[in-house]
């Protein structure tokens, strides 16, 4: 009896130890070297590290674009306004020359144009030659002078146009009864006040007739601080001869 009863007890605890669960950690159940080469998993601190790795190298990569683009536009403005400054140099000895008696005196060997007059406005300290044509290529050295209008001083409406950000610049600043002068080939003076400023469309065209007084219409793009040059709008300076005094 018993033994019967000892046996049985130990069936029962041998079913119980059957049904202890492994608490073996799973790095001891590995052979040794093993567990080294399992892959690991990234933690949430290692992928957040690494996207912030990308977007501060898109952050960088933005910021040199920029940087190029603003020093390629600084650039270009730069060597527009060194052309301008260069030119009127050269254009003055050309000046010189005309006033000696020469005609269409080509400031540099390759110039298509030549000064036609000397603009002045005495109140802000402006001193300009105008040149022969009011192209593209003319009025990236100075104010041009439109072909078939009057010459600047001569009888008639002559009309000089010119780029806003540069020689003409100064428009912006002509009051009604700012007065003006202007030198002729011949050395003679005509003096000009101004009577008013308008906006208009580049289509009127009626700004260039000569059926009036003696006058200058000075016109350049508009607004002034325009981002890109070329719109449909332009700034135009109405001047009357006057007496010299």
């Amino acid at each position: 009896m018993r033994s019967a009863l000892g046996t049985h007890l130990l069936l029962m605890l041998g079913c119980n130890t059957m049904k202890i669960p492994n608490t073996r950690r799973l790095s001891d159940r590995i052979p040794l070297g093993v567990e080294s080469a399992l892959p690991g998993l990234p933690s949430p601190t290692s992928r957040t590290r690494a996207r912030r790795s990308v977007w501060r190298k898109l952050a960088l990569a933005l910021a040199a674009l920029l940087f190029l683009m603003g020093a390629w536009l600084l650039a270009k403005g730069a060597s527009v306004h060194a052309k301008a400054i260069l030119a009127q140099s050269l254009m003055e000895r050309a000046w010189e020359r005309t006033l000696a008696g020469e005609r269409e005196v080509k400031p540099w060997p390759w110039a298509d144009t030549w000064p036609v007059a000397r603009l002045a406005v005495p109140g802000l300290k402006i001193d300009l030659y105008v040149l022969a044509g009011a192209n593209g290529r003319a009025i990236a050295f100075g104010p041009g002078h439109m072909f078939g209008t009057a010459l600047p001083g001569a009888e008639g409406n002559s009309v000089i146009g010119g780029h806003r950000d540069t020689h003409l610049a100064f428009l912006r600043e002509l009051k009604p009864g700012s007065e003006l002068a202007v030198e002729r080939q011949d050395g003679s003076l005509r003096s000009y006040r101004v009577q008013r400023a308008q906006v208009l469309d580049e289509k009127e065209t009626w700004v260039m007739r000569q059926d009036g007084p003696t006058r200058l219409t000075l016109i350049t793009c508009y607004p002034f601080d325009a981002l890109t040059a070329g719109g449909p709008l332009r700034y135009v300076v109405f001047a009357d001869a006057i007496k010299n005094r």
